[in-house]
């Protein structure tokens, strides 16, 4: 996964802009419809599953496992964006279900990651952080799912704008790491 992660740099960098401009979308129009909502966490994780799969597919040199973990994080971020796109009148509860599950395996992927790339790297505990934030958003959309629309997009674009921060600062060390 090192390897992989090293060699396609750009593509965290360009996971972590997606998620900013998420974020930073969701919080200049708070009061978006839930429509809307599913639309834009649609493309955001069709992006980042794209990305995702894109740089696993490239890569012939990294392991068999990470390139497959990596596509496997990235295969889930295009089904849940289908799932958003091909049924965008589902509740706010339903979506927020959906968008919970979705940073709790991403988060725990990220996470398995994170442990593996010690033994390659130093510097990951990004990685770690920005699991561990999926996770905590996950959690916390689980443990208070009656707080409303307008709650639910200001803590996704908050956490969205924390994780695209942590993956771009992620993409520069590797960045640096692969110079050197």
């Amino acid at each position: 996964m090192g390897e992989l992660l090293l060699r396609r740099w750009w593509l965290v960098v360009v996971r972590g802009v997606a998620a900013i401009l998420f974020g930073v979308i969701g919080l200049l129009w708070p009061g978006v419809t839930v429509l809307v909502l599913v639309f834009l966490f649609a493309f955001y994780t069709l992006v980042d599953g794209v990305a995702a799969i894109a740089g696993a597919a490239a890569d012939r040199v990294a392991p068999a496992a990470d390139r497959w973990l990596v596509g496997l994080l990235g295969g889930l971020g295009v089904l849940a964006g289908l799932v958003a796109l091909f049924w965008p009148g589902i509740t706010a509860l339903a979506l927020l279900f959906v968008i919970g599950a979705w940073a709790v395996v991403t988060g725990v992927l990220e996470i398995a990651t994170g442990w593996q790339l010690r033994k390659v790297i130093t510097g990951e505990w990004l990685l770690f952080v920005s699991g561990a934030l999926s996770v905590v958003l996950g959690f916390l959309l689980f443990a208070f799912p009656g707080q409303g629309a307008v709650a639910l997009i200001v803590t996704i674009a908050a956490f969205a704008i924390l994780w695209g921060i942590v993956l771009v600062m992620l993409g520069v060390r590797l960045r640096r790491l692969t110079r050197e």
